[in-house]
């Protein structure tokens, strides 16, 4: 060897100053956490892009799904006017009680309701001027459905000039109430009460009895 000073370095070899070489992992461990922190951020965000489209999908459905039609609620039945449910017919002719006034008569009804609430009778009145009449039970009074009541109507002879000798359609006329209105109905009675009506008639109105 000729000279003085450091020795060269080989072909293929880097000058030494002193310090060891560099570790080149850091830079790499450094590259790789980016890798992963960039991969688990695009994962999240595809998960939350997902979730958005799901839901938006959803809502679309759900608002573009035809509505189904509200079922249609059964109606509820109604209360029966009383005139409908209430019915009255002759029975027969009775003795007039003992305490009525000279030239009175007498005869029974029955008062049918059929259904729906209880009916009450509140007034029974005839269209001839000549006679007035009460009943027996007193107005007013109550008949439940199902059931019947006999009433007793008395007619009194006040005028025997306004009281007709020959009834061929008499009817009475009953004010009828429930829990849904209140009625006036006329009922017929048939031929046998204008048969019992016109012979009452005939004798309370006769000479003796004037």
């Amino acid at each position: 060897m000729s000279g003085i000073g450091p020795p060269e370095p080989g072909e293929g070899t880097r000058a030494w100053d002193g310090r060891p070489p560099r570790d080149p992992r850091p830079a790499g461990r450094a590259r790789t956490a980016l890798t992963a922190w960039c991969a688990r951020h695009r994962r999240i965000t595809f998960t939350l892009l997902a979730a958005a489209v799901l839901l938006a999908g959803g809502g679309y459905l759900r608002a573009t799904r035809p509505q189904e039609p509200p079922r249609p609620q059964r109606p509820r039945a109604q209360v029966p006017y009383p005139v409908e449910a209430a019915y009255v017919t002759y029975l027969d002719g009775r003795p007039a009680p003992a305490h009525a006034p000279p030239r009175s008569f007498s005869f029974a009804v029955l008062l049918s309701v059929t259904s729906g609430p209880p009916v009450t009778v509140t007034r029974v009145t005839q269209p001839y001027a000549g006679l007035n009449l009460t009943t027996e039970p007193q107005v007013p009074f109550q008949t439940r459905a199902g059931s019947a009541r006999k009433i007793t109507i008395t007619m009194h002879v006040t005028k025997c000039g306004k009281a007709p000798r020959n009834a061929s359609l008499p009817f009475l006329d009953v004010t009828l109430r429930n829990a849904r209105a209140i009625q006036e109905q006329s009922f017929i009675l048939g031929r046998r009460y204008a048969q019992h009506l016109s012979q009452a008639l005939e004798v309370a109105c006769s000479n003796r009895h004037r």
